[in-house]
């Protein structure tokens, strides 16, 4: 596996051996001549958006502010000491999915979005501690970090944010455009602009067994088949009627206990759940599709992306998209697998797929799922 100069020239198994989930990593220009992907005014016109996730956060006076988009309005440039934060700006643009897209190292199923902090000097979010894998990358101006392995992560109570009471950091680095820091989950860190700046936060999803248990427990609703229904022939009269009959208990604990999940279950169960959409991503329908005829010509010619805002994944037999998951054959299985793990299939790749691929492609055209290349 070749070296990468985004993770320092090591390769991605020595990164994942000796770095991830157990210590940071400062990467001095991991993207040389890096430069930032957004200027003030487009970040500030996300902001507005109402499916842009946003925050505003302000120090003045000793005192915390935040502020949930959407933002119509921002301080003044001039005014120090704030922080614009910007989710999902992949979604956003071409050159920031691109970026995101470097750190395909990683499972799709693990990497979230790219968070773009605009501050102005002295601005941040105080120190704090994420419960996921983060890359720190500088896109503009500069960005001091103190950073630490402490185990004491208590938080002031009272606050809008999340800020450590008791900060005690052991190393410290300023950033510059194309530098990268790399920080396992649950790693004290408080980084502050020098100057206006921009910070490009690569993330990664962490969900809690809590959550996936609860998700896979509604996901199992619809497949859970148990027939018949609660009947007591034998039931027997009872001086006290509040009493629940233990009978009846350990009859319905009897049928409960035939409720069994496989591994296919929880295969199909976290295929969907991952690759369903955040709640604030939405596909346009086109309008005027090309025709199945004219879009099976266009294909072949120029080939298949994916949407930014697809994500596909698979395992074994089945093929997850946005939510939706489908057992494939043998026959289809390189193409989608191509099509998953290249975000694109070429025009000669295209000529070759099956009468039921063609039909799927074309069914995510029409749903803006994928385009033509």
């Amino acid at each position: 596996m070749k070296t990468l100069t985004l993770l320092g020239d090591i390769t991605p198994a020595q990164f994942l051996r000796d770095y991830w989930h157990k210590k940071p990593l400062l990467i001095r220009q991991a993207v040389p001549g890096f430069k930032a992907l957004f200027d003030f005014k487009a970040l500030a016109e996300l902001a507005t958006l109402d499916h842009v996730e946003s925050r505003l956060v302000s120090h003045a006076d000793g005192h915390w502010n935040m502020q949930q988009g959407p933002l119509t309005s921002l301080p003044s440039l001039k005014q120090k000491e704030w922080t614009l934060l910007v989710q999902g700006a992949n979604l956003h643009s071409a050159k920031a999915d691109a970026l995101l897209r470097q750190f395909r190292f990683l499972p799709d199923a693990r990497l979230d979005d790219l968070m773009v902090s605009f501050a102005t000097d002295g601005g941040g979010v105080g120190p704090h501690f994420d419960s996921y894998d983060v890359f720190l990358l500088q896109g503009q101006g500069k960005r001091h970090w103190r950073i630490g392995a402490q185990k004491d992560l208590s938080l002031i109570d009272g606050l809008p944010l999340k800020i450590l009471s008791n900060f005690t950091p052991d190393e410290e680095f300023t950033l510059e455009p194309g530098d990268m820091l790399y920080l396992p989950p649950h790693y004290a860190h408080d980084g502050v602009a020098i100057g206006d700046c921009q910070t490009y936060s690569i993330g990664f999803r962490s969900p809690t067994f809590q959550e996936l248990g609860e998700a896979f427990l509604q996901f199992m609703a619809d497949s859970i088949d148990l027939p018949g229904i609660y009947s007591d022939p034998d039931l027997k009269a009872s001086g006290k009627p509040a009493e629940i009959p233990r009978e009846m208990l350990s009859t319905i604990a009897e049928e409960m206990n035939k409720v069994r999940f496989t591994e296919e279950d929880v295969t199909i169960f976290l295929g969907e759940h991952l690759s369903e959409p955040k709640h604030n991503v939405f596909f346009t329908p086109l309008s005027k599709p090309l025709t199945v005829g004219r879009f099976a010509d266009a294909a072949q010619k120029k080939g298949v992306v994916l949407s930014r805002k697809t994500l596909m994944l698979y395992r074994g037999k089945n093929v997850f998209i946005n939510g939706e998951s489908f057992a494939i054959g043998k026959a289809d299985k390189t193409a989608l697998e191509t099509l998953a793990n290249e975000r694109a299939l070429d025009g000669a790749a295209v000529a070759q797929a099956s009468d039921d691929v063609m039909d799927a492609l074309y069914t995510w055209y029409q749903d803006g799922w994928i385009e033509l290349a």
